[in-house]
């Protein structure tokens, strides 16, 4: 095999290992996943314990949304006479 060839399979190699490690670095788990109802309750500054209304879901525990920044009206100064 030539130097050339070589070197086309270990950059093959390293590319598979980047990769395979990228999804694993950026999936993160929420703390509120898997919980059940007292567990949710303990945690309710971070966690909400969700009843679905219809269908076959069962009720689960996740995550409390951010509420939305409001946009402020600029300050307007009274007009001068």
């Amino acid at each position: 095999m030539t130097t050339r060839g070589m070197l086309a399979l270990a950059h093959a190699g390293l590319a598979q290992d980047k990769k395979a490690a990228a999804p694993a670095a950026t999936s993160t788990t929420s703390p509120c996943k898997g919980l059940d109802q007292a567990a949710c309750a303990a945690k309710a500054t971070d966690c909400q314990w969700i009843t679905p209304k219809k269908g076959k879901q069962k009720p689960y525990c996740r995550l409390k949304s951010k509420p939305a920044k409001k946009a402020v009206a600029p300050k307007t100064s009274p007009a001068k006479p």
